[in-house]
């Protein structure tokens, strides 16, 4: 009977835990009045990241073109500050490559809760060089990384959509570093 209550309570917290995450995240995404700003993130998030036409449309011209191993090409479009306490940070994996590339499983970094949900860019980190801090991908309640998640080969000429969500650096800092296992570091200007 102690066994029973004690896995009913603990699924009730689990459960009760869940669903705070979720309308806080939801709360967090919703009003503000610009309807613009919160379907951004919103979309990018359902997707997978897999429709950055709005944030495409915001520059020519990428904020930052990282360099990774095998011919891989990371252009960063945008890094945006969201209401609910977080950045953004929206781009577009190529492979310039010849040939079909493998992507390298480092981009998931190390952390054995953030590996065991598979393949992802959860080993990206920005990095606050004034404020000497640095802040790495977010997770949910069970473990995930909020970033594009689930690829693993990436064929000569093709161009995937990514998204990955950090905290928010305090609001006076507007210019970090962007760092990704296997690529160059890239400075990058934070809007919003």
């Amino acid at each position: 009977m102690s066994i029973r209550f004690t896995s009913t309570a603990r699924r009730g917290l689990v459960a009760l835990a869940v669903a705070t995450g979720l309308t806080l995240g939801v709360a967090g995404c919703g009003g503000g009045g610009d309807d613009k700003k919160p379907d951004t993130p919103a979309s990018a998030s359902k997707s997978g990241g897999s429709d950055p036409s709005a944030q495409e449309g915001q520059s020519d011209a990428p904020l930052a073109e990282v360099k990774g191993s095998n011919g891989l090409i990371l252009d960063i479009t945008s890094a945006t500050r969201d209401s609910g306490g977080f950045v953004t940070v929206n781009g577009s994996l190529r492979n310039d490559a010849d040939k079909s590339v493998v992507v390298p499983a480092a981009l998931s970094g190390n952390e054995t809760e953030v590996i065991r949900n598979g393949p992802s860019l959860g080993g990206a980190t920005l990095v606050d060089s004034k404020g000497k801090k640095r802040y790495y991908v977010l997770r949910d309640t069970d473990g995930r990384p909020l970033t594009t998640t689930g690829f693993t080969t990436i064929k000569s000429g093709d161009e995937l959509a990514v998204f990955m969500q950090f905290p928010a650096p305090p609001t006076t800092t507007t210019e970090v570093s962007f760092e990704l296992p296997t690529f160059a570091v890239a400075t990058i200007k934070i809007s919003g």
